[in-house]
């Protein structure tokens, strides 16, 4: 598969956000997820597609941009749509819809009436996985942050010991990531269990 250039996924997330303020708060965050999820990608081995892995993650997020006021749980199958009618293969589509959490299930949505069509939103190759997995290190939150294992791993309490047993698989699988230097260059505030450090 050919995948698009670093130069042409950032001109898709210019074409989709609505203010330039929405440009800078998404592709910032999806920037930042992609090094880290390259980053753990070279750990891994040369059985992970580190290029796969990097276009994966500057895509993950570009559903953001169609929310307007829609439930945010739904930014991922919005952006599967939108990478689908941009001609993009299904291989790149499903790093939108399948990031969200440590995974969604059929059970999840209907258990817990989401909106969004009730199907399994699941990362299933390494790269989905690792793009999934770094994506809970950086919080589009305001102000934006970075967050440690700890701090993402009581995050994810409130939704069920399996989704705390899940991201304990991934940190097994994959390791931790370094935020120090990330946290330096971006300036952004870091999380660490559930002390905030600014």
């Amino acid at each position: 598969m050919a995948l698009p250039s670093i130069r042409s996924v950032r001109a898709l997330h210019e074409k989709y956000a609505p203010t330039g303020e929405d440009l800078a708060l998404v592709l910032t965050h999806c920037e930042i997820v992609a090094r880290i999820a390259v980053q753990l990608a070279e750990r891994a081995g040369p059985g992970v597609d580190a290029g796969l892995v990097e276009i994966g993650a500057l895509l993950h997020d570009i559903g953001v941009y169609r929310l307007a006021g829609d439930p945010y749980i739904r930014h991922g199958v919005l952006g599967h749509e939108i990478l689908r009618a941009e001609g993009l293969p299904e291989e790149l589509c499903r790093f939108a819809s399948c990031h969200t959490g440590v995974g969604l299930t059929r059970h999840d949505i209907e258990s817990q009436c989401l909106p969004i069509p009730p199907g399994d939103y699941l990362a299933v190759s390494a790269e989905e996985r690792l793009v999934m997995y770094a994506d809970k290190f950086h919080s589009k939150s305001t102000p934006p942050r970075f967050l440690d294992t700890d701090a993402y791993a009581g995050q994810v309490a409130r939704f069920g010991a399996d989704k705390v047993a899940a991201f304990h698989g991934l940190t097994a699988e994959f390791g931790r990531p370094e935020l120090a230097g990330l946290v330096a260059e971006y300036g952004h505030a870091h999380q660490q269990g559930a002390t905030l450090r600014v």
